[in-house]
């Protein structure tokens, strides 16, 4: 039987999203808070450049240009801008707080001297016609009274409870996607719900010709191609935006707007594709196993390689993450392993090639026992090896077994 929710000390956070009926006026107030938002932030990027540059001529007298030096400069501008301090103060607080977040990270990557292709770039200017608004609140700018989220400012929003809310949230984000639908994404303490013990463990190797590949038969995900099925009505909308492109500075028309979101709905509709694939094969992964070994795969590499197209299609970023949480949710023992030289190692004996296997090379024969098995299927393997669920050796057929003996 399974046990009831219970709020687990380590589970974290999670977060909860539901649709927003808007009606103009609240989306006309929304707006005005996003327009707010933005100057600060634009005005967070010039003082982050303004410094940068005094630092630079001047190496003596260094500044700083952290979220408390900002504060005061929202304090001051609140002040004596009236247009601005008809806005709520939360959500222009907490836009600091995320610019903050992001400058530390683009430092951090560059003091640690990662790859360009690596680290997270400086925070940029919010154009008004490219960036889609997106607020936060913390608990003291909203409510929920009457099934509908109260905003600070006054803004009343109608939510679609498509489900409950498993606790008291702690912070909301109201945004707006690429299609102009709103949603609102609630902050709660996660709820561990845990699931019979079934006494059984699987590897899981991440790839590209099958999404996961796994050490049961029954569990792979094969690539499910959504892309590639849904090419023939994107590439009918590129040619339709292409006809009708505007000149450079000029507006678009009125089949241009539609052409361009006719194509940005099929793209919400693949990416809604893969997500639900990915949370079901999750689902029935943990439902299944006690323990999983996952490749602690990151293919952000495959982006400039010939596979980008097909690597993205597979979707396997979202698909890890997917598997991570629902382990989380349901209490499993999820463990990741580095992914260097899965490819090239024997699972049964331990044994490594001396080269790397090409990628044409769907077959893996140890030159030390002798194992053949597929490639992917070993790589899983050596998941569980690594893991400590699967010693070397323990899936090993002994020369001498019965297996070889019916077989002769």
């Amino acid at each position: 039987m399974t046990m009831p929710p219970r709020v687990a000390e380590d589970a974290g956070h999670a977060r909860y999203t539901y649709r927003l009926r808007v009606s103009s006026s609240a989306r006309a107030a929304l707006l005005a808070e996003w327009d707010r938002c933005r100057w600060i932030w634009n005005e967070c990027v010039a003082k982050s450049k303004q410094v940068y540059l005094h630092n630079r001529a001047h190496p003596g007298d260094r500044r700083t240009c952290g979220p408390a030096q900002l504060d005061k400069m929202l304090t001051e501008a609140r002040r004596i801008t009236p247009w601005l301090r008809a806005g709520s103060s939360v959500p222009q607080q907490q836009i600091i707080r995320d610019f903050g977040r992001s400058r530390a990270k683009a430092l951090k990557d560059i003091a640690e001297r990662l790859p360009m292709r690596q680290r997270a770039g400086m925070p940029r200017l919010k154009k008004k016609d490219l960036a889609d608004p997106s607020l936060n609140y913390t608990r003291r700018g909203f409510g929920i009274k009457d099934g509908r989220l109260q905003l600070a400012g006054g803004i009343v929003l109608s939510v679609v409870w498509s489900r409950d809310l498993p606790g008291e949230p702690s912070s909301v984000r109201v945004y707006r996607d690429s299609l102009g639908h709103w949603y609102c994404s609630f902050v709660v303490p996660a709820r561990v719900q845990p699931l019979p013990e079934t006494g059984r463990v699987i590897g899981i190797d991440w790839g590209v010709t099958e999404t996961a590949t796994t050490t049961s038969d029954d569990h792979d995900l094969p690539h499910p191609e959504y892309g590639k099925k849904a090419q023939a009505r994107l590439g009918r909308y590129d040619k339709m935006m292409a006809r009708r492109k505007p000149a450079k500075g000029q507006p678009g028309s009125k089949g241009y707007r539609k052409a361009k979101k006719l194509r940005a709905k099929q793209y919400k509709k693949v990416a809604r594709q893969r997500e639900d694939t990915g949370r079901k094969w999750a689902k029935r992964v943990v439902r299944d196993h006690d323990t999983l070994a996952v490749e602690d795969f990151k293919p952000t590499f495959l982006a400039k390689s010939t596979m980008a197209r097909k690597a993205a299609d597979a979707a396997i970023g979202a698909t890890k993450r997917a598997l991570i949480e629902m382990g989380r949710k349901h209490g499993r023992d999820v463990r990741l392993v580095h992914p260097a030289h899965t490819t090239t190692e024997c699972a049964p004996c331990g044994a490594r090639t001396k080269h790397a296997l090409p990628l044409s090379e769907r077959t893996y024969t140890c030159t030390a026992c002798g194992t053949s098995r597929p490639r992917d299927k070993n790589s899983a393997h050596v998941m569980l090896v690594r893991a400590g669920l699967n010693p070397a050796g323990a899936d090993r057929v002994r020369p001498d077994s019965p297996q070889d003996r019916q077989a002769a």
